[in-house]
């Protein structure tokens, strides 16, 4: 009976109850709105978000929606959220002041079938594996000590290289080409102890280089289905998912090859050349990392050797010479400089380059304009943070646009001119701790190779 007797005035609170449910959820939505500011955003579409806004060339469309939306923009590839970094200013807070929380690296398919489930220094998640990872490559493959043990190698090759452009007489000569292949024989002869001409056996043989070539063009596809995981079958349809594994599987098989080659050797009591393969395999043999270190880790490695020190070396030498063609002044400056310090009828030296400034501010100008790798791999934040007053998700993908960066109006002065003259009188450099000119990178996750580059 008391039931009964209750409900008529329960039902006349149910207005007043509703009521105080609709302004609880109204106050608490506008305190979160007040304490959560993202960056700017475009307007995005369903499903799909910003996706349609990236062309053919990211670093060009990115470039264009950040001078609308400002140097920190926030995107979204379908629903994961993504923050665009296009100035000095940002890429400072990025990879100097929250490097900590940034130092991650989102998943990819791709780089997955590649690098043996990210068991590579580049990709791999930040933690310890990775520690262990940066350490081999900083100590023991690119420390300064070890880059002049090449030093043999690089001269060796690049007289190679001037031996084909002066026996080609007044036949036109590729560069480009001549360049691939100079990169790729010094980091062959560096990282494996030889040149090898080909992959795989019988009549199914390719060129090392064309191999190479293709997978470092499949590292930069973009897969849709990283982001909208329904439509991960546009790569299976039109064939991108049976290129990775095609050439994954001639890679591994290759480089399967050259480490047993290695260790036949060593069993055989031979002497012990200093490649990277060698060194990789006494670090595994004497477990210098600490870790176990797989056979998996050490062909992860090798192959993010040939990814970080061949295709990005070679066009930068090809940005540098089409720069040299296009502004003859510069052209003829470089030359005079050559002329003073080069002895006559002598090969010039790693020596000479220290008494070669321009040579090296044209290198300098032509990394800010054409960095090797326009937009920077992938980070990811670990972690909510507040970076220029904008409040960053944890699990937030962070590209950083490095080629508009290196042509920012506020940082650089006529900035689409090539002007090396520039860096003559200027500390600026690549290293890392100016975040205006940053082709390799910066932070815990810059490219350990720069000295090698």
């Amino acid at each position: 009976m008391m039931q009964l007797s209750l409900h008529p005035f329960l039902l006349s609170l149910l207005p007043l109850f509703l009521t105080l449910v609709f302004l609880l959820k109204w106050l608490f939505s506008t305190a979160t709105a007040t304490a959560t500011r993202p960056p700017p955003s475009p307007s995005k579409l369903p499903i799909i978000g910003n996706l349609h806004q990236i062309g053919r060339f990211p670093h060009l469309s990115l470039h264009s929606l950040s001078q609308a939306h400002g140097p920190l923009m926030l995107l979204h590839f379908a629903a994961a959220p993504v923050l665009v970094v296009s100035s000095a200013a940002a890429a400072r807070e990025v990879m100097k002041t929250h490097d900590l929380i940034f130092s991650n690296r989102p998943k990819s398919t791709i780089t997955t079938k590649f690098l043996y489930a990210s068991k590579d220094l580049a990709s791999s998640p930040y933690g310890e594996y990775w520690r262990q990872m940066r350490s081999i490559c900083v100590l023991h493959l690119l420390s300064n000590r070890r880059v002049q043990s090449f030093r043999d190698v690089r001269e060796e090759e690049t007289a190679v290289m001037i031996e084909k452009i002066r026996s080609s007489g007044s036949d036109v000569v590729n560069l480009s080409e001549l360049m691939v292949e100079l990169t790729g024989d010094v980091v062959c002869r560096a990282a494996l102890g030889r040149k090898y001409g080909g992959i795989g056996g019988g009549g199914g043989r390719r060129g090392f280089k064309e191999v190479l070539g293709e997978f470092a063009e499949l590292l930069g596809v973009f897969d849709v289905g990283d982001f909208v995981p329904w439509l991960k079958w546009v790569n299976r349809v039109n064939g991108v998912y049976g290129r990775v594994e095609r050439v994954a599987k001639e890679l591994d098989d290759f480089l399967e090859s050259v480490v047993e080659e290695h260790r036949g050797r060593e069993r055989k009591g031979g002497e012990r050349e200093h490649d990277f393969v060698n060194v990789l395999l006494e670090v595994q043999r004497e477990n210098m990392a600490g870790i176990p270190i797989h056979g998996d880790s050490v062909k992860a490695l090798i192959l993010d050797v040939f990814a970080g020190g061949t295709d990005t070396t070679s066009t930068s030498l090809e940005w540098a010479m089409a720069e040299l063609l296009n502004n003859p002044q510069v052209r003829k400056k470089l030359e005079t400089e050559v002329r003073l310090i080069a002895q006559p009828n002598q090969p010039i030296t790693e020596d000479d380059l220290d008494q070669m400034p321009y040579l090296k501010a044209v290198i300098k100008e032509t990394l800010r304009l054409h960095p090797p790798i326009p937009i920077l791999v992938p980070r990811e934040s670990t972690k909510d943070v507040r970076v220029m007053g904008y409040d960053i998700a944890a699990g937030t993908r962070v590209i950083t646009n490095s080629w508009a960066i290196g042509r920012d109006p506020s940082s650089w002065d006529e900035p689409e001119e090539f002007r090396p003259e520039r860096f003559l009188n200027s500390s600026v450099d690549f290293r890392g701790h100016d975040f205006e000119l940053i082709p390799f990178g910066a932070g815990r996750r810059g490219c350990p190779g720069k000295s090698c580059a």
